[in-house]
């Protein structure tokens, strides 16, 4: 039996092949982006926030 191409499949199909290596993509460069050394200044000062009393 032939597997009829639908709306369905075709979503599907373009969700798994295009939009997944987008997204792994987007994560591995947030990561990236909160572990650079220049950027731990700007995490520590922000990671205190709820601690100061102003």
């Amino acid at each position: 039996m032939k597997a009829i191409l639908t709306v369905h499949n075709l979503a599907s199909n373009l969700v798994t092949s295009l939009w997944t290596p987008i997204f792994v993509g987007l994560f591995i460069a947030i990561v990236i982006y909160a572990l650079w050394p220049r950027n731990r200044a700007a995490f520590d000062e922000a990671s205190r926030l709820p601690l100061r009393e102003d």
